[in-house]
């Protein structure tokens, strides 16, 4: 009996999910259980050392806090410590799993704030039953930390919790499933905009998707010079459309008036595609229906709303990313979070703004301009990489961005007011 082609391609790709669900549980429970532990900064080998890192020489920073808290900079890690938050209510594409199963998530994104930026986190997992209770718990946590980074936190629960304690707060606060993807898909359209001839303040863009990440892309959009005329978003029940009332306040502002309904009618020619919700929503006719050099950034993972190669077969003219790294044009918000996190606390600001958002944006943007170093084409094994259709955004392991981003973030921050020191936080002290 034959061998059938493609049970034999069904059972490949069974052993492959198996082999990586096997490789990725031995990662996380390998030499030992978890991705973090605590390192001490100073020694304690001695009586004398001991007296100094607690009783009695812990008294004098204590002192010096009460007196002016400003010195927790100095004698704390306060300045470079971070809060990554989570109460689990939408873990990647699994949905509400719950607080306690975010923790792999989150220990992720410390070990990415500690590789790429050297900024220190502690994974906070809060098992709250309310909004209010969670962000009671952090703003009663705060002063331990020089940052909060919000972590899968379900829309439109995300922006009730930002919004309430960047207001309670002075320090930054940050949701990155909103602002990171906005910067790095900002930053890809930029410079696929370039490409294809086209600007932004004419473009007629659709998005897919109209959740945390989606409403914030298009926000940063409408403050890079989009039309709000020019932009429909389309979520589970079709266009947003001002006949509609189901909208809440946060879909409400994008309500277009328009005839169109439908995915498919939205994207008759339109200049640019942005997909943010879920694998294999797109079909190639839509994809042909777009306008002459199209951009599409199908961002859904694993599962893009449609693979590259469905769409390149339909449309030679077309410029594409994805949230896959084997894929060209990866959205990969560890280009942005570590960075702007470190930009923001090295001057200390009381917030990330948008004005640092835009300097994020467009130090993306033009670092794609400036030739690759061989250390980033070795690291992909590749022979040559430059600005073109298929390298729009950095690659996030271009040691350059270290150098680029903060520094751009923190003048933003410093330009914007929201600085408090452009010498570190450690100058407050003079």
């Amino acid at each position: 009996m034959t061998e059938n082609p493609k049970d034999k391609n069904i059972d490949t790709a069974k052993n492959l999910a198996n082999d990586l669900k096997k490789a990725a549980l031995d990662y996380h429970a390998l030499p030992v259980p978890g991705k973090l532990s605590v390192t001490p900064t100073k020694p304690c080998a001695t009586q004398a050392e001991l007296a100094l890192a607690y009783t009695p020489g812990v008294a004098e920073p204590v002192r010096a806090i009460v007196k002016d808290p400003a010195a927790a900079y100095q004698y704390t890690n306060k300045g470079n410590l971070v809060a990554v938050v989570s109460n689990g209510s939408a873990v990647l594409g699994l949905g509400n799993t719950g607080a306690l199963s975010s923790k792999p998530v989150l220990e992720g994104k410390a070990v990415l704030f500690k590789h790429f930026a050297d900024v220190d986190v502690y994974d906070i997992e809060i098992d709250a039953s309310s909004n209010q209770e969670l962000i009671d718990t952090v703003a009663h946590i705060a002063p331990t930390f020089g940052g909060i980074n919000l972590e899968d936190i379900k829309a439109p629960d995300c922006f009730v919790i930002e919004k309430a304690l960047k207001e309670r707060l002075d320090i930054p606060v940050f949701h990155d499933d909103q602002h990171g993807t906005a910067v790095i898909i900002s930053a890809g359209l930029l410079n696929a905009l370039e490409l294809q001839g086209k600007n932004i303040e004419n473009a007629q863009i659709v998005c897919l998707g109209a959740g945390a990440a989606g409403l914030s892309t298009m926000d940063l959009f409408l403050a890079l010079g989009a039309k709000k005329e020019n932009l429909l978003m389309v979520d589970s029940k079709g266009v947003i459309h001002d006949q509609r009332d189901d909208l809440n306040e946060y879909k409400q502002p994008f309500a277009r008036k328009t005839d169109k309904r439908t995915l498919a009618e939205a994207m008759q020619g339109a200049d640019v595609f942005i997909g943010v919700a879920a694998g294999h929503l797109v079909n190639q006719g839509m994809v042909a229906s777009l306008a002459d050099k199209p951009i599409i950034f199908a961002l859904s993972n694993p599962d893009p709303e449609i693979s590259p190669e469905l769409a390149h077969q339909v449309r030679s003219d077309l410029i594409m990313a994805t949230g896959r790294s084997d894929y060209p044009n990866q959205v990969n918000n560890v280009l942005c979070f570590p960075f702007i996190f470190r930009g923001a606390l090295d001057v200390c600001a009381h917030t990330i703004n948008q004005p640092m958002l835009l300097a994020a944006v467009e130090a993306l943007r033009s670092l794609t301009h400036v030739p690759v170093p061989q250390e980033v084409l070795d690291a992909y094994g590749l022979h040559e990489l430059e600005f073109g259709p298929g390298y729009i955004i950095p690659k996030p392991l271009d040691p350059r961005l270290i150098k680029y981003l903060p520094v751009a973030i923190g003048l933003a921050a410093a330009d914007s007011g929201v600085a408090r020191t452009k010498g570190g936080c450690a100058a407050l002290l003079g």
